[in-house]
């Protein structure tokens, strides 16, 4: 299949690019504006096969997203081009709701044009998906899981425009008949992930011999999904799925931050000691905590497991190993990237 994929030069959208040129004879167009957090250097190693292409374009400029797509007649379009991090959702909104609200429906409203185009087979076969977050759930207590029936409440503008953005994609499931499947999943972490989130900033970090700011306590969980094993499912997702469903993506995972930064600080003690012997987990610190910050996320992956036999092969464990390595091992990808786009910066404060 020809399969178009917005955000692809992202972290989760180049994984998954990778994952497809790699382990697939899907075609895939990467369409990526190629903002602070996108860059090529996350699919160098598949940019010269013949079943990949780039168009550099923003997913709110119809006219660029109409010809993209009439030029590759994509089969699926995989719609991961989004403003994700919480703290830069809470310094300036607007951003956020440009891409992730506006931006959904461009791509909405140019798919349902392309899609009403096609005949038969084809047009039977299409589907439009969408990757969205656990976050539109909100916060849960110490017991539960989020399951597709939870009822949505964002509490970050990150959230909730995610969380529009995925009541955008069910409507014109429900009113156009456009094809549509959603995946919800819970926090990504592995390879080429920007520094700017928890697992890489603290590795970055602690290397550099900086402080490692944990918020609050750190006893706020989060169920961690290794991101190859998060594009196996999405891969399973637009093939398998039943359009106008949706699937909760987990790793099975739950860990407080506190012990995700820890975890990582022992590996490092492992692999890269510091040269004055003390353990990297001198460098902890607690900070201000970010303002409405969401206690504890966890996905009940029940359903994608049972209709489409996805399940994680990382544990934690596992993943966090292989993390940490990668980043050790590439350091000429993340240095340029800390020197030239701050992505080490507090932000977030609401100050």
């Amino acid at each position: 299949m020809r399969i178009f994929i917005t955000g692809g030069a992202g972290f989760i959208g180049s994984a998954l690019v990778r994952h497809l040129v790699e382990n697939s004879t899907h075609e895939v167009l990467n369409f990526d504006k190629l903002t602070y957090a996108g860059t090529l250097s996350t699919v160098e190693r598949v940019a010269t096969s013949n079943r990949y292409r780039f168009v550099q374009g923003d997913i709110c400029d119809a006219e660029a997203v109409r010809a993209a797509i009439a030029e590759f007649q994509p089969q699926v379009i995989t719609h991961l081009a989004a403003e994700s991090h919480v703290d830069r959702s809470i310094d300036g909104p607007g951003a956020f709701i440009q891409t992730n609200l506006v931006g959904t429906y461009t791509m909405l409203a140019e798919a349902r044009a392309y899609w009403l185009g096609l005949e038969g087979e084809a047009k039977q076969a299409f589907r439009f998906h969408h990757i969205s977050t656990d976050e539109v759930y909100g916060s849960l207590g110490e017991d539960g899981l989020f399951t597709e029936d939870t009822p949505y409440d964002p509490r970050s503008p990150y959230s909730a425009s995610k969380a529009g953005s995925d009541h955008l994609v069910s409507a014109w499931g429900h009113t156009f008949g456009l094809p549509v499947l959603i995946t919800n999943c819970s926090n990504n972490y592995g390879p080429y992930h920007f520094p700017e989130k928890l697992i890489p900033l603290m590795i970055v970090k602690a290397l550099a011999g900086a402080d490692l700011p944990v918020y609050g306590q750190g006893d706020q969980v989060r169920d961690w999904l290794y991101v190859e094993d998060h594009v196996r499912a999405l891969q399973a997702v637009f093939e398998q799925g039943t359009p106008g469903r949706t699937y909760n993506v987990g790793g099975n995972n739950e860990k407080q931050n506190i012990e995700v930064v820890k975890a990582v600080c022992a590996i490092l003690d492992r692999l890269s000691p510091r040269a004055d012997g003390q353990p990297y987990a001198a460098q902890i610190t607690y900070v201000a905590d970010r303002p409405g910050h969401d206690k504890r996320y966890a996905i009940d992956a029940t359903r994608i497991r049972d209709e489409l036999g996805w399940e994680p092969e990382e544990t934690f464990e596992t993943g966090i190993e292989k993390t940490v390595r990668w980043y050790l091992d590439n350091k000429d990808w993340w240095e340029p990237i800390l020197a030239e786009r701050q992505a080490d910066q507090r932000r977030g404060l609401a100050a």
